[in-house]
């Protein structure tokens, strides 16, 4: 402040009108103290929490269904997953992905029964049902919420007048955690009006759930009409067993080790009942304040602010149990291969952020801008800032512009568990059956697909072309030469190089197809294409799936249409080509070779199964059976090898592409580590808040001469006026005289 207080002193040297004087004083004074704020002024957010623990980031859609039973979303999962804990969780290092307790003691106890429900041997083939039991942790805490103090749930109309959020309950409480909340959240998933997505898939597997949910949502249905409140306390599932307060089973179907993945997901979060009946009263719902606006959970977070308008807040759940940062030892860390930076925090407690600001940005570009000014600590990459972020080798390899690197900002990518495919109707007379023309034919449009060039035009090489069903970081996947398509790709010099059109033209001659010309009707070979696009973007990528297919001389129809009409003619197999894609429910290679279970198509099931290629081959169904129960093993690995060189040879797909996600993050962000199956991983990361301040103002200096200029040019063209103004009054005056 001392300069700012010196400058209009240093002034009086200068012999003009003392108005002139004040006037240059106070722009000069408004020009030092706009130097001053010049930062506090541009930045968007909160000075205070700029310099704490805080994370900025961004959302540009509200976020509409917070409710875990119903939520399927991936970006509504970001939130969620930070409230809700489910029983068990990955580890954060691990690679590949490994489930671990979350709020159980152990790992759950599994035994197997036979048809009479007594025990016997896991691999005995008398095996009929499998018995989870699960131990919870004690003196695990929800977060502070009205819902636990009874008279909350039960208010009169008049009393909510004053209500808006749940900031306006003078009183809140708490209670621990009970095998009672899992329980109630499973008989939440079975209440048809709940719209859960899993419930048809869950309830062919724990036992009782499918006849409950018949029961129950009658009993919701006539409750509903008659304005009752629903309480499901009282209501029990055969196969879901409350043991004591810390214990619960529950019993399935059979073998199905996949089970457990499910078991980590939201959907089977706890719910405590308090919640249900607080949140049921008309008053709050007439004001949005339900638990698809506002969950309540035992996580690391609590939802502090929900404007999907403005901002959406998440803040330290004071009630957290002690939690801590993963360890590992010398041999995890080797198998996994973690990097040294992300072991610094081994043993401490977390979370280490206390709050996380989500910012409504509905423009990329505004939002890229604020990155760069490091008023967000991370970024994805958009098409229109792709070339700016990134730079990419001769040879296709991705890494950081100059001036990204300049910054100090890091670049994070991994390969998506999720797989892009054209499929093949194996129910269409041209394209489909399993005849060795029917395959030459599929192989060769498959050589004819340059998923190389697709990736490089569309997706900015984000991606990488598929040999099979199964993506990289999921156990099946194998690299290099063993793990090469033969009937598509070339193994040269120790390269995965694809075969040539002149081999592609080959296959389809012997297909009965020379040229792309049927040789039983002489006429060029048409086929139709699917589609729900329609936009600029994917004309373009249209014209290029046309150009590939004409490589081959086949003529390819787009047949453009809405969602459900595309989905409708994909279940009722009307379809003959068409593009879909898959991303991992759990990291389980079942989860992606079911997609090509012969009892899992679509027409077969009546549009519910996920086989919309309707692919059935006998070995291959065989062989999935055998492998799907199995754990990961040598023996499981030399199936899944097995299966796949089966559906590499029919070619039911054009393997397509497995997407590569890259994001971008500052320096001061710490304990980055991309997790494809987790969304619970805020709580490991860190905040340097000190280094952000200090590059925020060293990145956001102010620029003086624009504001020099506005008020200078004025100045200096008003000067001869008033100077000649002054003159003309003092010759008046002494003319006067």
């Amino acid at each position: 402040m001392f300069k700012i207080l010196v400058i209009p002193c240093l002034l009086s040297n200068f012999h003009y009108n003392n108005g002139m004087k004040k006037l240059l004083s106070l722009i000069i004074y408004l020009l030092f103290s706009t130097s001053l704020y010049a930062n506090v002024w541009n930045s968007p957010h909160n000075a205070e929490k700029r310099n704490k623990n805080t994370l900025f980031s961004s959302f540009n859609l509200a976020y509409k269904n917070l409710d875990p039973v119903r939520s399927y979303s991936k970006r509504e999962s970001v939130i969620i997953s930070h409230i809700y804990e489910p029983v068990v969780g990955y580890n954060f290092l691990k690679r590949p992905y490994v489930l671990e307790p979350l709020t159980l003691t152990k790992m759950p106890e599994i035994i197997y029964l036979d048809k009479n429900k007594k025990e016997v041997k896991e691999e005995s083939k008398e095996v009929a049902f499998s018995k989870y039991t699960f131990s919870l942790q004690k003196g695990i805490l929800y977060q502070n919420h009205p819902c636990f103090v009874e008279e909350n749930r039960n208010l009169k109309a008049e009393q909510f007048s004053d209500i808006d959020s749940l900031d306006n309950f003078e009183n809140v409480g708490t209670r621990t955690l009970t095998a009672d909340d899992y329980a109630y959240a499973i008989k939440r998933m079975a209440v048809r009006q709940n719209n859960s997505p899993i419930l048809d898939t869950i309830q062919t597997y724990i036992v009782g759930l499918e006849d409950f949910s018949k029961e129950i949502t009658k009993v919701v249905k006539e409750k509903k009409k008659n304005k009752e409140k629903v309480d499901l306390k009282s209501y029990k599932i055969e196969g879901v067993k409350v043991l004591d307060e810390q214990t619960f089973s529950i019993l399935i179907k059979g073998k199905y080790p996949q089970f457990l993945y499910w078991m980590s997901m939201n959907f089977f979060a706890p719910i405590p009942w308090e919640a249900e009946l607080f949140y049921a009263q008309k008053e709050l719902i007439a004001k949005n304040i339900t638990l698809n606006t506002s969950p309540i959970g035992t996580g690391a977070y609590y939802l502090a602010e929900n404007n999907p308008n403005k901002q959406v807040r998440l803040a330290v759940n004071s009630n957290y149990r002690d939690v801590f940062y993963p360890t590992l030892t010398k041999e995890e860390i080797e198998q996994s291969n973690v990097p040294k930076e992300l072991l610094e925090d081994a043993g401490k407690k977390v979370p280490f952020i206390n709050e996380v600001v989500y910012s409504l940005e509905k423009e990329g570009i505004p939002l890229w801008n604020k990155f760069l000014q490091g008023y967000y600590d991370a970024s994805g990459i958009s098409s229109e800032a792709f070339d700016k972020a990134i730079s990419v080798s001769s040879v296709g390899e991705m890494g950081l512009s100059d001036e990204m690197a300049k910054k100090g900002v890091k670049l994070k990518g991994s390969v998506e568990p999720s797989i892009f495919y054209l499929a093949f109707n194996m129910l269409d007379p041209v394209v489909g059956g399993y005849s060795e023309s029917a395959k030459k034919l599929r192989q060769a449009i498959s050589i004819a697909q340059n998923e190389e060039e697709y990736i490089s035009i569309f997706s900015n090489e984000r991606g990488i072309a598929a040999q099979s069903p199964i993506p990289p970081s999921i156990f099946g996947h194998v690299e290099g030469q063993e793990g090469t398509n033969p009937f598509v790709y070339d193994w040269i010099d120790g390269e995965r190089v694809r075969k040539s059109l002149t081999v592609a033209k080959r296959l389809l001659t012997e297909a009965g197809y020379p040229n792309g010309i049927s040789e039983k009707t002489g006429k060029a070979l048409v086929l139709n294409y699917d589609t729900t696009g329609s936009g600029p973007d994917q004309r373009a990528t249209m014209d290029w799936r046309r150009k590939q297919f004409s490589k081959l001389g086949i003529q390819l129809v787009i047949r453009a249409t809405d969602y459900n009409r595309f989905q409708d003619k994909v279940n009722k197999g009307k379809a003959q080509l068409f593009s879909w894609g898959w991303n991992a429910d759990y990291p389980d290679p079942e989860n992606f070779l079911f997609l090509l279970y012969g009892k899992n198509g679509a027409v077969d099931t009546n549009g519910a199964g996920v086989n919309s290629a309707n692919y059935k081959n006998p070995k291959f169904d065989k062989l999935f059976h055998e492998m799907k129960t199995m754990e990961d093993s040598p023996q499981r690995l030399e199936i899944i090898k097995e299966m796949i060189a089966i559906v590499q040879e029919d070619a039911p797909w054009v393997w397509g592409v497995h997407p590569k996600s890259l994001a971008l993050h500052h320096e001061w962000f710490k304990n980055i580590y991309p997790h494809a199956m987790s969304d619970d991983t805020l709580k490991y990361k860190r905040i340097d808040a000190k280094l952000r301040t200090q590059k925020q103002e060293e990145w956001n200096q102010p620029v003086f001469l624009p504001l020099v200029l506005f008020f200078l040019v004025p100045l200096l063209l008003a000067y001869p006026l008033y100077s000649a103004y002054q003159r003309r009054q003092k010759a008046v005056v002494k003319g006067g005289n």
